[in-house]
Order: C-alpha cells, then structure tokens, then sequence
C-alpha cells in the first residue's frame, strides 16, 4: 500500500504489498469502527474540503480503496493511487464506482493546483527520511489555494530522535515524531491545522500521529 520514491524502494515496496495485498484486505479494509480517533481525523478532512468549495481529494498509497470509499461516502470527489497493482486491483473489484490508478505519489501526471485535498494515510513510512521533503513539496504543488492534507505515521515519544527506522512487517519503515514530521511540512510552505497523537490500539506497537496541514491561499 505505502511507497517510497527512489527505484529500489519502489520496487521494494511494491514487491512487499503486493505479496499481502489479501491479507492486508481482510486485516484492515473493515477496521474504522475499532479506530474511531482516526475516522475522526478523516471525516474532518473532508469537512474541511467541502467547507473550501470542494475539489478533487486524492487518496496517495489508497491500498485496497476503503478509505477512499469513506472518502466518497463523505460527499468528495475522492480517487485512490498505489503503488501495488495488485492493492489497485483489490481497491477496483471492492469499489468499482471510484477511480484507482497505478503509481507513484511523484509521478501522479496531476495538473499544480488540481486538488482541494490529499490524504497519506500511513502511505509515508516507507519513505527514506531523506526523500519526503520532496513528496511534500509535490504535495503542496498539487494542493490549490486553501487545499488540505492529511498525514499519518506511526510515531514514538520520549527523547529518541526525531525519526527512526523500526521492523515493520511488511517493508522497511519509519516511525516520525510529530513535532519533526510537522517541520518538513513547514518548510514545504505549508500550514498546521491540527495534530493527534494517540496511543496503541489493541494490536499496535507503537503511538500513531496524524497531521491535518493547509496550503496557504496566498502561497
């Protein structure tokens, strides 16, 4: 579901989701009703969306599209995009009414300006570190005026450094501290909206952030 932006992490990545791509689907394509802090977070994203006139919302690293779905479900023209052809090939099959594309986030062929909303929902983490001021400056490219995003990542707390790899069981991973992850998207010139940080659910190892952040209309 999630991806990187160099060639071998890409093609580490997708090689990773598309050997589980059905067992991630009935892990976690149904989950939202045990994760109510993230439905959350969500559901405003798309509030916030309609609230500035709409716009094309793009889920990036949609895995099997049921986020995208509750996207859709919310009033958005939402569409998903992922690496693993064989998540976008689940995400078809489940949602046949959306729009589900192959790619990368960095090679989206999606017009500056284009979109009222982006969701990476946990589609970052295999990222290397080096490379996501990168794909946020794509992602404040291709936000119009007063667009938002929605990022979330499994995070840490305590005085460890700002990002870490850990084992993830999928593909290599990285967890970011909020107050880190909120700077690259400072710097990529856009605006803190809001922050959660929560605690595991049964399940999870480790505490979970999510961002919501606006391009500036005057920027």
């Amino acid at each position: 579901m999630t991806e990187s932006t160099g060639t071998d992490h890409l093609d580490t990545t997708r090689a990773a989701y598309d050997a589980v791509a059905v067992r991630y689907t009935e892990l976690f394509a149904d989950d939202f009703g045990a994760r109510p802090l993230d439905r959350a977070m969500i559901d405003a994203l798309a509030e916030l969306v309609l609230q500035a006139g709409g716009g094309p919302v793009a889920d990036l690293g949609c895995g099997p599209g049921h986020v995208t779905a509750r996207l859709h479900g919310l009033g958005l023209d939402a569409f998903g995009i992922d690496v693993s052809p064989a998540m976008v090939a689940i995400a078809r099959s489940r949602y046949p009414q959306l729009r589900f594309t192959e790619g990368p986030m960095l090679g989206t062929g999606l017009a500056e300006g284009s979109l009222g909303g982006i969701l990476a929902h946990y589609s970052l983490i295999h990222t290397p570190p080096e490379e996501l001021p990168e794909v946020f400056a794509e992602f404040h490219r291709l936000l119009a005026p007063g667009g938002h995003l929605l990022v979330a990542v499994q995070s840490g707390d305590g005085p460890l450094p700002p990002v870490t790899a850990y084992d993830h069981k999928v593909a290599p991973a990285y967890r970011w501290w909020p107050d880190a992850l909120a700077a690259l998207l400072r710097e990529a010139g856009l605006t803190e909206v809001a922050r959660l940080v929560r605690e595991p659910y049964e399940g999870e190892r480790t505490p979970h952030a999510q961002l919501l952040v606006r391009r500036p209309v005057a920027g």
